[in-house]
C-alpha cells in the first residue's frame, strides 16, 4: 500500500501560508475568512435574475396572476441574504485599512451593520433602474441581429445579455463601494459567457455584444448609448503609469472612451485613453490607438495613426 509524508507536506503548506499573510500585514488574525462568498453571491444573482425577469428567468411554474407575490417573496430573501455578504466586505475591509479583526464586532461593528444596512437599501432603490437599462439591452441586441427571432430568445440565450445582466449589478455594487462583491459578480458571468467586463466601466443604454466571446471591457472605459461591439474586442490600456517606486498607479482614467452609436466590428483592440467619435465604424481585426472623429470610419488600412490628416478616412 502507498504511503505518503502527509505531515511534511502539511507543515509547509502551513509555512506558506504564514509568509503570505504576514506579507500581506494580515498575520494570523482570526476572522481571516470574513470576506464575500463566491457561491452564496451566484445564489444572490440567480435569485435577482428571476425578481428583474420574473417570468422568463423566475421558476418555471410560476403565473403572472402571483407574479408580484413572488418578487416580494424572492426579493425579501435576496436582501437578507445579500446583507451578509455586505456586511462581510465591510469587515474585510476594515481588517484591509489594519483595524484588527478581533475587534471589528466589539468596536465599529455597529457602524458596518448600520452602513451595510444602508448599501443594501440604495442598491434595492436601483432595481428598477437597473430593470429598465437592461429593457434597453435585450432591445438592441434583438433589433441589432437579424438571426433573433424574438426578444424572449435574446434574454434566455444570448450570452452577452447575461454579461450585461451580470454588469448591470456589479456596476451597482462597484458604484456603492462594494467592489469584492463587484468583481466577484463580474467574474461569474466572465467564466460562463468568456465575456470580461470591469464593473467599474460605464456603459450607456442599448448596449450590444454580438456573439461576445473574447470582448474585454476595462475598468475606466466609458461607452455611450446604444453601442455595438462585436466577438474578440478588446477596450484595453496602452500603458501602465508607475510611482516612484516602481508601483502600479491604479484607479487613474487609461481606457478608451467611446461615443453614441459606435460600431465595432470584431477582434478590434482599442487601446488608451482615447476617443472614438458618434456614430463612428471601427472595422474588424483594426488595431487603434489614436482618436477617431464622429462619424469615422477605420479599416485595417486606415488604422495608422494620421489616417484623418486629411479628413475621413473611408472603410
Amino acid at each position: 500500500m502507498a504511503t505518503f509524508d502527509i505531515t511534511t507536506i502539511v507543515q509547509s503548506l502551513h509555512e506558506a501560508r504564514h509568509r503570505w499573510r504576514q506579507q500581506q500585514s494580515r498575520g494570523s488574525e482570526p476572522g481571516g475568512r470574513e470576506f464575500p462568498s463566491r457561491n452564496a453571491l451566484a445564489a444572490i444573482i440567480d435569485s435577482l435574475k428571476g425578481v428583474l425577469f420574473p417570468m422568463r428567468l423566475g421558476p418555471p411554474d410560476l403565473r403572472q396572476e402571483s407574479e408580484d407575490f413572488h418578487v416580494a417573496h424572492a426579493l425579501d430573501g435576496v436582501l437578507h441574504a445579500l446583507l451578509k455578504q455586505v456586511r462581510r466586505e465591510l469587515t474585510y475591509n476594515a481588517g484591509l485599512r489594519g483595524e484588527p479583526l478581533r475587534a471589528v464586532d466589539a468596536s465599529i461593528g455597529h457602524d458596518i451593520d448600520h452602513a451595510a444596512l444602508d448599501a443594501v437599501r440604495r442598491f434595492a432603490a436601483a432595481l428598477p433602474a437597473i430593470r429598465a437599462l437592461l429593457d434597453s439591452d435585450v432591445m438592441a441586441a434583438y433589433q441589432g441581429d437579424p438571426a433573433a427571432r424574438s426578444v424572449d430568445e435574446v434574454l434566455l440565450c444570448y450570452p452577452g445579455v447575461l454579461a450585461m445582466i451580470h454588469y448591470r449589478i456589479a456596476h451597482q455594487f462597484y458604484t456603492l463601494g462594494l467592489t469584492l462583491l463587484a468583481r466577484i459578480v463580474a467574474e461569474l458571468a466572465h467564466g460562463a459567457t468568456g465575456i470580461d467586463i470591469h464593473p467599474g466601466a460605464r456603459i450607456g443604454p442599448g448596449f450590444f455584444i454580438g456573439h461576445g466571446t473574447g470582448v474585454v471591457i476595462g475598468e475606466t472605459a466609458v461607452i455611450g448609448a446604444r453601442v455595438r461591439l462585436y466577438q474578440a474586442v478588446t477596450l484595453g490600456a496602452k500603458r501602465f503609469p508607475t510611482d516612484a517606486d516602481g508601483n502600479l498607479q491604479k484607479g487613474l482614467p487609461r481606457h478608451p472612451v467611446v461615443e453614441d452609436d459606435v460600431v465595432i466590428y470584431a477582434g478590434a483592440t482599442v487601446l488608451g485613453l482615447i476617443t472614438i467619435g458618434k456614430g463612428a465604424i471601427i472595422g474588424g481585426n483594426v488595431w487603434l490607438t489614436h482618436d477617431v472623429p464622429p462619424g469615422g470610419r477605420i479599416a485595417q488600412a486606415e488604422s495608422r495613426v494620421g489616417a484623418f490628416a486629411n479628413g475621413i478616412a473611408a472603410a
